[in-house]
């Protein structure tokens, strides 16, 4: 227990320090949730202790859960909660001033308002539609005042959390994006290095080569990580005034040429890592190519992954595009030598040229993929 306790302060503390060093996910969710803490104190200030209005706690309740992960998000939710609120004290008002007892208002109520918040329209924000309703019909008499002045706190409450996202540090999420992207990058850059080295010095240990297949599979999940970074960056800059300042730092062609090139990278990478580990598996005696092709082939992985690292380090201005061209230039020239390689090759075993041919189709479409993408 007291090593489970003595992790999660060593945690806490690391997440601390990157929060002070520098943008990081840590300080977008510190300045969220000091922002979110704003937003309701602005609102009960005005709501609870200025004006002391009847139902003032619904303001701040609103107001610090539309404190949102993007501006956009909290103006979609925004609205789509009000509505749901609107919703539901309508019902439960109406139904409150009709029947005789709380009871049997709730028991209409309710399933009518639960079935309405799974609306298309009103989004995760449905549930809202309940929660209005409830507190229609819990929170003593019912009456049209009342239920006006609940609606006026939910509007005023929205208000807040909106203006306090939108103007103290509207969330903008690039440098998630980017670190998200980088790693990818350098997850398969490292891959095609290890399978490189095994195949230069001769090495096909099965172990080795179900964990390099292992690590290729998971990049698959890298990338769709950057996919998804990507988009959270591209909704953080709507409705952002610092869109234009924030938008001036993207790479010229985008995150979206960056995460085209990873997910080829992830596809053929795979299929580089499962030739290998069928030709190096023991209760299957795949053919392996002759050696010294092996050696030229691994001299092509060498190249495709420092092509790679530098296409990345070019999208995102660490580097000039003149290296990237001329780390092409050298793939084109590598897997020119590969083709001539299997054509020259002597061996009378299809298998081996089969293996070599399934090799070289993947560094074919590799290849072809950062040649492509290359300024």
């Amino acid at each position: 227990m007291w090593q489970a306790i003595g992790l999660g302060r060593s945690a806490a503390v690391n997440a601390v320090r990157r929060a002070c060093a520098g943008p990081s996910r840590e300080r977008d969710v510190a300045v969220q949730a000091l922002k979110a803490a704003l937003a309701a104190w602005v609102a009960w200030a005005v709501s609870g202790w200025w004006l002391r209005a009847p139902v003032a706690f619904v303001a701040p309740w609103v107001a610090v859960v539309l404190v949102e992960s993007t501006v956009y998000r909290s103006i979609r939710h925004g609205l789509q909660q009000l509505a749901a609120i609107a919703a539901g004290t309508v019902v439960a008002t109406v139904a409150g001033l009709l029947l005789p007892g709380t009871v049997a208002a709730m028991a209409i109520v309710l399933p009518a308002a639960l079935l309405l918040g799974h609306w298309r329209r009103l989004g995760s924000q449905g549930i809202y539609a309940a929660t209005g309703a409830l507190f229609v019909l819990t929170g003593g008499a019912v009456s049209v005042a009342t239920s006006t002045a609940r609606l006026a706190e939910a509007l005023f409450g929205a208000l807040v959390g909106i203006a306090v996202n939108a103007l103290i540090r509207p969330p903008v999420y690039l440098h998630d994006t980017r670190a998200v992207l980088q790693d990818a990058t350098e997850e398969a850059h490292d891959i095609l290095r290890a399978v490189a080295d095994g195949l230069a010095e001769g090495r096909w240990d099965p172990e080795e080569a179900a964990d390099r297949h292992e690590r290729a599979l998971r990049l698959h999940r890298l990338v769709d990580r950057a996919h998804a970074a990507v988009e959270w960056s591209r909704e953080s800059l709507r409705v952002n005034l610092r869109h234009r300042r924030a938008a001036a730092s993207l790479p010229g062609k985008g995150y979206e040429d960056a995460v085209v090139v990873l997910d080829y990278a992830a596809v053929h990478t795979a299929g580089v890592t499962r030739t290998v580990l069928e030709a190096a598996a023991e209760d299957r005696p795949a053919p392996r190519p002759h050696p010294e092709l092996a050696r030229h082939y691994a001299r092509f992985l060498c190249r495709t992954a420092h092509a790679l690292r530098l296409y990345s380090r070019s999208r995102f201005g660490q580097a000039s595009d003149d290296g990237l061209r001329e780390a092409v230039e050298e793939l084109r020239d590598t897997l020119q030598e590969l083709r001539r390689d299997l054509v020259r090759s002597t061996t009378d075993d299809p298998d081996e040229v089969a293996t070599y041919g399934a090799l070289l189709a993947q560094a074919h479409r590799l290849a072809d993929q950062l040649v492509t993408s290359a300024p």
